[in-house]
């Protein structure tokens, strides 16, 4: 799971990594993490997992504050995507250590929408990669009048990441946003 500060490792892999295993990692290795949590800490550890609770909340919070402030200074499109996916985590971990049902369905339902979309985001800067050669972001000014039905599928699925209403990661968000102010407000 990558929470502040063990989360250096994933967007340099991520740059590094072709577009193929971006996605894989965005889809399915990010949430081994919170599966772990879900299957082994909370039912094998219930008492220590209640203990560090508070500690898990304050470093998730600074790791979804610091990976937000950090995301909007990047100019690599698979930074970008590599730190909201950070902060995406960061609010998983939240809704897990929760302790209570909204939280759990809403970190489960985030985990599977933020594989989605993440992987949907990977798969479209490594087609923009594959065809300018770039992934820097000044460099894609005017790309709808190019490429409009890529530009928006970026869009929309940008807007799916962001959290827009009426996506699926707004479903996850609330409910982990609900289950935190009923366990401390």
């Amino acid at each position: 799971m990558p929470l502040i500060p063990f989360h250096m490792w994933l967007p340099e892999a991520h740059c590094e990594a072709p577009t193929g295993g971006s996605v894989i990692l965005a889809g399915v290795l990010l949430k081994l993490g919170g599966y772990g949590f879900l299957r082994y800490s909370l039912t094998l550890f219930p008492e220590a997992s209640l203990f560090f609770t508070p500690f898990i909340f304050i470093l998730s919070v600074f790791g979804i504050i610091y990976a937000s402030i950090t995301t909007l200074q990047q100019i690599d499109l698979k930074k970008i995507i590599a730190y909201s996916s950070v902060g995406h985590m960061g609010l998983v971990t939240v809704g897990i250590f929760s302790a209570n049902i909204q939280g759990v369905v809403g970190s489960i339902f985030l985990m599977l929408s933020h594989g989605l979309t993440s992987s949907a985001l990977f798969l479209a800067v490594g087609f923009l990669y594959e065809r300018y050669s770039t992934r820097i972001i000044k460099y894609f000014g005017g790309l709808s009048a190019t490429m409009p039905f890529f530009a928006s599928f970026f869009l929309i699925f940008n807007l799916a990441n962001l959290g827009l209403p009426i996506t699926s990661n707004f479903i996850g968000e609330i409910f982990v946003f609900v289950a935190c102010f009923s366990v401390n407000s």
